[in-house]
């Protein structure tokens, strides 16, 4: 459609003029840069992405402080850590809403996936399945197994519940760090389909497609993740999440021009319900 080749062109030309690393700060991901080593990089990623949320500048700052308790190797100090040197490590710990607990009882979970898998990836490639529209079940899958209970029931703000409506934007971030690989994600789990992405819908990608007219829905749930995820899948369907980075930088930086994407991509009328 005439449409759908305005949106992926004017959508191409953001990507190739923002989609470069010299636009990532500030963003936690930019802490994974430090990591060669898949195994390192993907725990350092479940850790920014889950701390992921209030101010940027914070989170850097506190996903920082984790990860240098653990250099120069995330996967060996886990690996070799006991539940209780964990408790003392990390028990003075608070961000926000998280407590040390909280944090705690998440690096016992990656410990234990560690022991029983080898590695977050194998673990998670396990819970995929080829055939389906996105990884929603796989995550729920793979939330069960990393997830712990507390009297019959699990809970922890750090490992949200897909099944339960929310938009699971951290989790979500965290699979495009891990899955995509370009100029800005780094990947490795190559056994993930980046078909199956889903959008990470945070207030920044939640407003552009608002006012770009991708959806008119105004929860940011699950609902409104899976609707955008589709208006992308069809402009580029094995690689939905492909300009994520560049519209949630919009509303981020005060160097790039969001007024005249916006401008762009409205020419002739075009709106994203047409």
């Amino acid at each position: 459609m005439v449409v759908d080749d305005h949106y992926r062109h004017t959508l191409e030309a953001l990507y190739r003029r923002y989609n470069r690393r010299a636009y990532v700060e500030p963003d936690p991901l930019q802490v994974l840069y430090r990591y060669d080593d898949i195994c390192d990089r993907e725990i350092a990623a479940l850790l920014a992405s889950s701390l992921a949320y209030g101010r940027v500048s914070q989170i850097i700052k506190t996903v920082s402080s984790v990860l240098d308790e653990m250099n120069p190797s995330p996967h060996r100090f886990i690996s070799d850590a006991t539940d209780r040197s964990l408790k003392d490590q990390f028990s003075r710990f608070r961000y926000r809403f998280t407590s040390g607990g909280e944090l705690t009882a998440l690096l016992r979970s990656i410990k234990r996936v560690l022991t029983e898998w080898g590695s977050l990836r194998k673990c998670f490639a396990a819970a995929v399945n080829t055939d389906d529209e996105t990884v929603g079940e796989a995550l729920c899958r793979f939330i069960d197994v990393l997830g712990e209970k507390e009297n019959g029931h699990y809970y922890n703000s750090l490992l949200p519940r897909p099944s339960r409506g929310s938009a699971c934007k951290r989790l979500n971030l965290f699979l495009r760090w891990m899955v995509r690989r370009d100029d800005v994600d780094p990947g490795g789990w190559d056994e993930v389909p980046a078909s199956q992405l889903i959008i990470p819908l945070d207030t920044h990608m939640h407003r552009t497609g608002m006012a770009c007219g991708i959806t008119n829905r105004k929860q940011g749930d699950m609902r409104t993740a899976l609707e955008m995820t589709r208006f992308f899948r069809k402009l580029c369907p094995g690689d939905p999440v492909r300009y994520d980075f560049v519209l949630t930088r919009l509303g981020i930086r005060d160097d790039m021009d969001r007024a005249g994407f916006l401008q762009s991509w409205k020419m002739k009328g075009f709106s994203g319900q047409a």
